[in-house]
């Protein structure tokens, strides 16, 4: 995957988990799952930036 394909999908899962916590609260299980998600997304994209 591309950096730019990355970043989008970075950018969605953001929104994702921003409307997820609003629905859920912080610590819910989707959230929570959302943010590790997001975490690996961001690793990933670093990897290519480095």
């Amino acid at each position: 995957m591309d950096k730019k394909s990355l970043f989008m999908e970075i950018e969605q899962c953001r929104q994702e988990m921003l409307a997820l916590s609003e629905e859920h609260g912080l610590d819910s299980e989707p959230v929570l799952s959302t943010s590790e998600k997001l975490d690996a997304l961001i690793f990933a994209y670093l990897k290519k930036t480095s």
